[in-house]
C-alpha cells in the first residue's frame, strides 16, 4: 500500500466514480482502476463491490474510508503547520477557549500579546470546555481555558479566574426592582438552565433545594452567551457569566447578584510534560491582566 492508491481509493469514494475520480485527478480511468485493484490486492479485502459497471463500497471498504478521513485530516494539519513555519518561523500559540471567555477576556489578551509578537502565528478556537481539554490533553493545542467541571486527567492544571453569579433579567421585567435575587425570587418565572454537567448549575440546584424552591427550566444550554441572547428575547431569566453578559447589557438584558454568592470558576489546561515556552508563559500574563 502506497499513499497515491490511498488518495486515489478516497477520491473515488468522495466523487462516486472512476471515471470522475480521473478527471479530477488527470489521469486515465484505467490507471485509477488498476491503483484500486492494486489497493485491494495489498489490504487483502475488496473496497468495491462490481455491479453493472459500477463501483459500490462494501462494508470493509467504508470502514477504511473513515481511516483514510482521519489520515488526511491529519495531513492537513501537517500542511497547515508548514504554512506557519514558512510564514512564521518557529512561533506559534495554539490556543482553545471556552465560549464565555473567546469574546471578552481572550480578545483583550490576544491584542496585547500580538502588539508586541507581530510574528508568532496564533491558532484560535472557541468549544466546550471537554472538547478544549481533548485537544490540549491530545497536544493539538498549547493551551486551554476550561470550565472546573472538565476531567483533568492527562492535563496539567492551574487555576485561572473567578467569576460571581449574576441572574440575567429581561429589561422591564418585575425583578428588574430588586437589588439582590434570591432563590424564592425566581420561583414561577421561566428559567433558561445551564447544561447538566456545569458546576455552577449544580451548585444553583443545591441552593434552590436548601430554600425550597422549584425552579420551571423551558431550555437549557452550555452557555452563557446563548442565556443572554434569550433572556435578552424575553424567553425567561437564567444565571450567567457577568463578563460574558457585558455586550447583552445595552441590548435589552439586566443584571442583578444573586444571593448566595455562587461563582464560574475557570481553569488553565496544558499537555503533560511540556517543555517551558516564552511564549505561552508571556500570553498567560497577558489573560490574567485582561481578567
Amino acid at each position: 500500500m502506497n499513499l497515491r492508491q490511498v488518495e486515489i481509493f478516497r477520491v473515488v469514494m468522495t466523487s462516486g466514480t472512476t471515471a470522475r475520480a480521473a478527471e479530477i485527478l488527470h489521469v486515465s480511468q484505467p490507471a485509477v482502476s488498476k491503483m484500486i485493484q492494486e489497493l485491494e490486492r495489498s489490504l487483502g479485502f475488496d473496497l468495491f463491490q462490481r455491479i453493472k459497471g459500477r463501483l459500490h463500497p462494501t462494508q470493509e471498504g467504508q470502514l477504511f474510508f473513515r481511516e483514510v478521513e482521519q489520515a488526511f485530516l491529519g495531513l492537513a494539519h501537517l500542511r497547515g503547520a508548514a504554512a506557519r513555519i514558512r510564514d512564521y518561523g518557529s512561533g506559534e500559540l495554539r490556543i482553545a477557549c471556552l465560549s464565555a471567555l473567546s469574546t471578552n477576556v481572550l480578545p483583550r489578551a490576544l491584542q496585547a500579546f500580538m502588539a508586541r509578537n507581530p510574528n508568532v502565528a496564533i491558532t484560535f478556537q472557541a468549544r466546550m470546555s471537554s472538547n478544549v481539554r481533548d485537544l490540549v490533553a491530545s497536544g493539538q493545542f498549547d493551551l486551554g481555558i476550561v470550565a472546573d467541571e472538565i476531567d483533568s486527567t492527562g492535563v496539567e492544571v492551574e487555576d485561572f479566574a473567578r467569576f460571581r453569579v449574576a441572574v440575567a433579567i429581561p429589561k422591564g421585567h418585575p425583578l428588574e426592582a430588586l437589588d439582590v435575587v434570591h432563590p424564592a425570587d425566581l420561583a414561577g418565572h421561566p428559567f433558561i438552565a445551564l447544561a447538566p454537567e456545569d458546576t455552577t448549575r449544580r451548585e444553583a440546584e443545591d441552593a434552590f433545594e436548601r430554600a425550597g424552591v422549584t425552579i420551571r427550566p423551558v431550555m437549557e444550554t452550555p452557555y452563557s452567551t446563548t442565556i443572554c441572547a434569550m433572556v435578552g428575547a424575553g424567553i425567561g431569566v437564567g444565571l450567567v457569566n457577568p463578563l460574558t453578559a457585558e455586550p447583552y447589557v445595552e441590548h435589552g438584558l439586566v443584571l442583578r447578584p444573586f444571593e448566595p454568592a455562587l461563582h464560574f470558576r475557570t481553569l488553565l489546561i496544558t499537555p503533560p510534560n511540556r517543555l517551558a515556552s516564552r511564549n505561552l508563559d508571556e500570553f498567560v500574563r497577558d489573560l490574567r491582566a485582561a481578567i
